[in-house]
């Protein structure tokens, strides 16, 4: 049986983006202020709140503050109440991170015949998917799927699983428009990263990392509807899907009463970049749309995920490409910290602004964007697309600079009187890492030592 003429051009765009972070952005010193609070002092816990300081994140989107009566119990929080809390205060941002994707492709609930969601941060019956569903009036009859057990690949996870979803209704002639989410909130496990750090005295960084977002995504099959799709943000012209065997107690979060523990050993950034050019390099080969002038890396803006500073300064170093091709990716790890399955879409979302324009590699746009993430397995997912539309910046501001070091590095402002800092309601912050007072920075022969000796398990 002949395959429909459309599956040649796999006739996928991605129509519309939306991502809303919560209203806190906390700065570097408020792990270290939880931590004089709760715990007795340590090597490890001294190790940790250093590292904390070099990430070379700026800013940590959180759904609360110091204050937050979660992290201010005697005790860490249950998974009950952590579980609470992803309702109150993280469902309303996938409800209006996916009203904005919805806005920006011009569709409606009706519109939408599947839902393809992820979340690491949380694990109940029926998912969160399903009241998110409800508050946004989709059919009843809509077709939902929620991924579970896939991490920080999770967002680019989804996006595989719909695009096979939405190829599936083109075979049967038919239209698909796939409303695709990704929700963490994982500043609230801070306590419990903080418990094992000071009961098994590991150097475990997750506390350090970590932020909290929703992000939404449109895909459509190109199929039926009331009029022609509007032009779309991109299109989606293949992706790949790979295991690293034997790597599964490398990276992971495993399920705890208190939560889940971030497994994260020194080998991931050494094994994620040992599969990197192979994966790039099938990708490739399977995207036959590619103009003969997109071959090498570097021929390709990166939206990468910013799993830590080492993911992104590896890449570079790997593939041969400048912290220019992955700028969207710098400025959200920077302003933002790492959101798990939620940030692809915020990185693709960042890049597609105009001040982001303004320091392509070379002063040049890419058409073809290549957007890759690592996660427990260990997997990586690479997908291929094409650039379309462009948006206004969101605010004037200086772009910031990737951090210093090759390790998860750089320097970042501190002070006393600075804890627990909000822009408002959560935005970028624009800095410059150039303009740290070196005088300030933490003795680098320290930070990595303590970085090359992380052992979480």
């Amino acid at each position: 049986m002949a395959l429909p003429a459309e599956l040649g051009n796999l006739q996928l765009s991605i129509l519309g983006l939306g991502v809303q972070y919560p209203p806190y952005s906390l700065t570097p010193d408020e792990l270290g202020k939880l931590a004089r609070t709760y715990y007795p002092d340590s090597p490890s816990m001294r190790k940790v709140i250093g590292i904390n300081q070099m990430t070379g994140i700026e800013k940590r989107s959180s759904i609360g503050t110091a204050e937050h009566p979660l992290v201010n119990q005697p005790t860490a929080p249950s998974i009950a109440q952590l579980h609470e809390v992803f309702m109150s205060d993280g469902v309303p941002l996938a409800v209006e991170a996916a009203r904005k994707a919805l806005a920006e492709a011009n569709l409606g609930p009706a519109d939408i015949t599947h839902v393809v969601s992820t979340t690491c941060t949380d694990s109940a019956n029926p998912g969160f998917d399903h009241y998110v569903a409800k508050e946004l009036g989709l059919s009843h009859s809509v077709e939902k799927v929620l991924l579970h057990g896939i991490g920080c690949s999770g967002g680019l996870a989804v996006l595989r699983t719909s695009a096979n979803l939405a190829l599936g209704h083109t075979f049967r002639r038919k239209p698909a428009r796939v409303l695709c989410i990704a929700l963490e909130v994982s500043t609230t496990l801070a306590r419990s990263e903080l418990d094992s750090i000071h009961e098994l005295q590991e150097t475990r960084i997750g506390a350090c990392l970590f932020s909290d977002c929703a992000s939404a995504s449109i895909l459509s099959n190109g199929l039926g509807g009331d009029g022609e799709d509007p032009e779309p943000v991109y299109t989606l012209l293949g992706w790949q899907h790979e295991t690293l065997p034997d790597s599964q107690d490398d990276l992971g979060f495993q399920v705890d009463p208190l939560g889940w523990k971030v497994v994260l050993t020194p080998n991931v950034p050494k094994l994620a970049m040992q599969t990197l050019a192979s994966s790039f390099a099938k990708l490739v080969d399977n995207s036959p749309q590619l103009p003969p002038d997109y071959s090498t890396p570097a021929d390709f803006d990166w939206a990468m995920h910013p799993g830590g500073a080492t993911i992104l300064t590896g890449a570079e170093k790997t593939m041969a490409i400048s912290s220019e091709h992955m700028r969207a990716s710098y400025d959200v790890y920077m302003n933002h910290g790492n959101s798990s399955s939620a940030t692809i879409f915020s990185v693709l979302d960042r890049l597609r602004q105009k001040d982001m324009d303004a320091v392509a590699p070379e002063g040049r746009v890419r058409d073809f964007i290549v957007g890759c993430a690592f996660g427990p397995g260990i997997t990586v997912e690479t997908c291929m697309l094409k650039r379309h539309k462009s948006a206004a910046a969101p605010k004037p501001g200086d772009i910031p600079t990737p951090p210093d070091t090759d390790s998860e590095a750089g320097a970042s402002e501190s002070g006393e009187a600075s804890d627990w800092m909000s822009d408002g309601r959560g935005s970028p912050v624009a800095t410059t890492m150039s303009a740290v007072d070196p005088s300030s920075k933490p003795d680098e022969t320290f930070i990595e030592e303590a970085i090359s000796a992380v052992e979480l398990d």
